[in-house]
């Protein structure tokens, strides 16, 4: 008996990297699965890890339909019409544009957020009604460290932030019916990853000095895969997937390697307060002192002077 015998589940980008090992696993877990890829990342394709599965002696279907907003309503009354149910989604496309902030295009920018966040949104919404009625939906949607602040990669980090705000505002919402959506900031090496890496090389120094580095102890990202397969983010995916989690809503984990870590939600760090409310010079006498003194601006030309090469 596998923990999800009898469930149906959506995952995207499925076609390689770290859907196909979404989709591999819950299918080894006894799901009946939907592998969804439109083929546009190198070597990705839906009916291969279909055949996969089905080979292997488990229920899969290949998809190649983009999560549009109609696309979406498709992409359900197919799962449904194929396997009768709905009951997990895995929101895992995606797609990172490298540019630096004044050259980043337009196309570029909608291309990032019409997968993510548009895309998962749409897959939700049309796959809710279902889920409700059932009384069950778990719902995995892909977040990312990039979030954090990634230089380099604006509609990427921006777009997944976006995701931690849907994944909380579903949970919220759907949670009475029996709906759970969480999110993970995943970090796996595989084909596109190298390709992904190649690009954005010319960023990994200013990506390191603005994430903690210190001059003088630089390193190169780890891209190694031996320590970083697809394969070691399925398994906590699944494991949200099935009812040894069914207490877990609404919450983003991280998801790297050998380690998952469940992140904090957002609260307040200090505040203020005045009754009446604040004027500049009521902040000019207090906020330097009660709020904000501790802080600093670590991004600027004379904390890192390496970042010099930047500036034009």
């Amino acid at each position: 008996m596998g923990r999800l015998d009898g469930k149906t589940a959506f995952v995207s980008g499925a076609g390689g990297g770290i859907g196909r090992a979404h989709a591999l696993l819950l299918a080894q877990e006894g799901a009946r699965v939907v592998v969804n890829d439109i083929g546009t990342r190198s070597g990705a394709d839906a009916a291969s890890v279909a055949g996969e599965i089905v080979k292997a002696g488990g229920q899969a279907i290949a998809n190649t339909t983009s999560a549009t907003w109609d696309g979406a309503e498709k992409i359900i009354a197919d799962t449904i019409e194929a396997f009768g149910s709905i009951d997990i989604i895995v929101n895992n496309a995606g797609s990172g544009k490298v540019n630096d902030f004044w050259s980043f295009t337009e196309e570029q920018w909608d291309t990032t957020f019409n997968i993510e966040p548009k895309g998962y949104f749409a897959l939700i919404r049309a796959a809710a009604p279902h889920m409700a009625r059932q009384g069950f939906g778990s719902i995995i949607n892909t977040s990312s460290g990039s979030g954090f602040g990634h230089p380099g990669a604006v509609a990427h980090s921006s777009s997944r932030e976006g995701v931690i705000g849907l994944t909380r505002t579903a949970a919220k919402e759907l949670g009475r019916f029996g709906i759970r959506c969480n999110a993970i900031r995943p970090f796996a090496v595989g084909t596109s990853t190298t390709e992904y890496e190649a690009v954005a090389r010319p960023w990994a120094q200013l990506m390191m000095l603005t994430m903690g580095a210190r001059p003088g102890v630089l390193e190169a990202p780890n891209f190694d895969v031996t320590a970083f397969p697809p394969s070691k983010i399925a398994p906590f995916v699944v494991w949200l997937c099935t009812d040894a989690a069914k207490n877990v809503n609404g919450r983003t984990f991280s998801v790297r390697g050998d380690y998952v870590s469940l992140l904090s939600e957002p609260d307040d760090e200090k505040t203020i307060h005045r009754p009446g409310g604040w004027t500049l010079d009521a902040l000019d006498a207090s906020a330097p002192a009660e709020l904000t003194h501790a802080l600093s601006n670590p991004f600027t030309l004379d904390a890192f002077p390496e970042l010099k090469i930047f500036k034009d």
